[in-house]
């Protein structure tokens, strides 16, 4: 039976394409357009008869969605809620994937999934208000808030970093912002996991993390993807208040994933393994 995933060309959605996969993009199912969206949705699963469906669109532009574009409620909160009340109906397994931009960043402890959200961004009060959105939806619907994705030929902090380390013999980087890295494949096989859960376990519904390890500041990640890819680049560390940026990040990304591991029986994953895999990858696209 197939996976029908929402979002075709991002780094999840193309970590989740498979033989059994739909994954239907812009030209299959505009998500931006909130028009009639609910009533596409049950159309579109109509053709494909999904076993169950993920979420994997959303706007991602941190900096962009500062000037709160339609698009931002749109993808991030009006498709998710649309989404996960056609799912709910159907009484398909649906997962969606937040992060932790929900969180003020405040403190050191990892954020557990019941911790008191608080957003400082407009990216990160429209996922928090799409959390909402499918948690109303009922049905059996699980949240997952994911930190630092990463995948080879995506904009994203490691191809970023392998960029201009390609050029720059020093690069600053945030040394008071701190995290777990997810490597989108990671990311998809864990999808897999709670959406096949959720088929017979409809109880396991609810709000989850998924964050990799070690735990890490922006600057040790980019030492690591430096050193990985055997480039002469020096980082030097910076406070995030040195960088300003249109959006404000939470410093403290760290998220408890405990939770995540036990119910779904997934062992945490090690971000190194994906950063090497990705390493080789964007070699092999450059080198071609």
């Amino acid at each position: 039976m197939t996976l029908l995933v929402l979002g075709r060309s991002g780094q999840l959605a193309q970590a989740l394409a498979g033989p059994d996969t739909v994954c239907a993009g812009r030209e299959t199912l505009d998500l931006a357009d909130p028009a009639d969206l609910d009533a596409r949705l049950d159309a579109l699963c109509d053709r494909v008869a999904p076993r169950a469906v993920v979420n994997a669109a959303a706007f991602t532009d941190v900096d962009g969605a500062e000037a709160e574009p339609p698009a931002l409620a749109a993808l991030n909160t009006l498709a998710p809620g649309a989404a996960a009340r056609v799912a709910a109906r159907r009484d398909l397994p649906f997962v969606h994937i937040s992060t932790d931009y929900v969180f003020d960043g405040t403190g050191a402890a990892a954020w557990t999934p019941d911790a008191p959200t608080g957003a400082l961004s407009a990216y990160g009060r429209s996922k928090l208000a799409g959390e909402a959105a499918v948690r109303a939806a009922g049905g059996r619907a699980a949240i997952l808030r994911a930190s630092w994705v990463f995948a080879a030929a995506h904009g994203n902090f490691v191809t970023t970093m392998l960029r201009l380390g390609a050029t720059r013999p020093t690069l600053h980087v945030v040394a008071d912002q701190i995290g777990g890295p997810v490597w989108a494949s990671d990311l998809a096989h864990a999808c897999r996991r709670v959406a096949d859960t959720l088929s017979h376990r409809p109880e396991t519904a609810g709000l989850y993390h998924y964050a990799g390890l070690p735990s890490l500041s922006r600057a040790d990640f980019a030492r690591a993807i430096m050193a990985e890819a055997g480039r002469d680049c020096t980082i030097e560390d910076i406070a995030t208040a040195d960088y300003p940026t249109p959006a404000e990040r939470p410093l403290n990304a760290r998220l408890d994933c405990t939770a995540t591991w036990d119910t779904f029986g997934l062992d945490p994953p090690d971000w190194r393994i994906g950063l090497a895999q990705v390493v080789r990858e964007e070699r092999d696209r450059h080198d071609a």
